[in-house]
């Protein structure tokens, strides 16, 4: 082997070292992207499984104050949970601080029917590419 050979050969291996680096320093960038996305996914589906919980008409006596005496899905249209997803309680729940929520409702008519359109949505402050949707219906 010559000194030619051998410096072609260290450039090659230094060639090939370095791309498959950069293919593994993006991958551990990226490596959280699909816990980020599906805890998103999570809380949107727990905000919506709570509001399709609630009548569709206010009770009597009922207050619309606070997420805590939150009594029918339309006392939740505007929500807007910004700085961490919060419970139903009101409090912040922990680890979970840098997401965002928001909820609208409107009135819809599916096939001519009268109906209720809930949209809640998840954004991620560390990722603004992170925007999660999920909707549900109510009929009346």
């Amino acid at each position: 082997m010559t000194l030619v050979e051998l410096v072609v050969s260290i450039v090659i291996i230094a060639l090939v070292i370095t791309g498959v680096m950069l293919v593994i320093s993006n991958t551990a960038r990226h490596s959280a992207d699909p816990l980020l996305t599906e805890q998103a996914a999570a809380i949107a589906q727990a905000y919506l499984e709570e509001i399709t919980g609630k009548p569709l008409i206010d009770p009597p006596g009922g207050d619309a104050g606070t997420r805590a005496t939150f009594d029918d899905v339309w006392d939740y249209n505007g929500l807007n949970d910004t700085g961490g997803a919060i419970d139903q309680s009101g409090a912040t729940i922990a680890g979970l601080t840098t997401y965002n929520v928001a909820v609208q409702v409107t009135a819809v008519t599916l096939n001519g029917s009268p109906a209720t359109r809930i949209s809640v949505t998840v954004t991620h402050d560390g990722d603004p590419r992170l925007n999660i949707s999920v909707n549900g219906w109510r009929l009346n």
